[in-house]
């Protein structure tokens, strides 16, 4: 299941700001987004993992996503992330 590979990440961020900064800097290698999450909240980090060709998988709610995070509220967003020097690779 994709969650788990978030769940098991050496390297993650969460929330939408935080994605949005991996994404511009190359170090977004899969982007998780909230399918009960507001879209005016998730657009912009979607059309930015898009135009960056990072993989984007939806997962069923804010809840969840939380979880697989290890925090105790839902998140909209969040990012498994590459190495600092796989992204300079890049």
């Amino acid at each position: 299941m994709d969650i788990e590979r978030l769940r098991a990440a050496p390297q993650r961020v969460i929330g939408t700001n935080q994605t949005s900064k991996a994404i511009d800097r190359g170090r977004a290698r899969v982007v998780f987004v909230a399918q009960d999450a507001d879209r005016r909240v998730t657009e912009p980090v979607l059309r930015a993992a898009r135009e960056r060709g990072v993989e984007v998988v939806e997962v069923d709610s804010m809840a969840v996503l939380g979880r697989a995070c290890g925090i105790a509220v839902g998140a909209a967003v969040a990012a498994i992330l590459d190495s600092i020097e796989r992204a300079r690779e890049q």
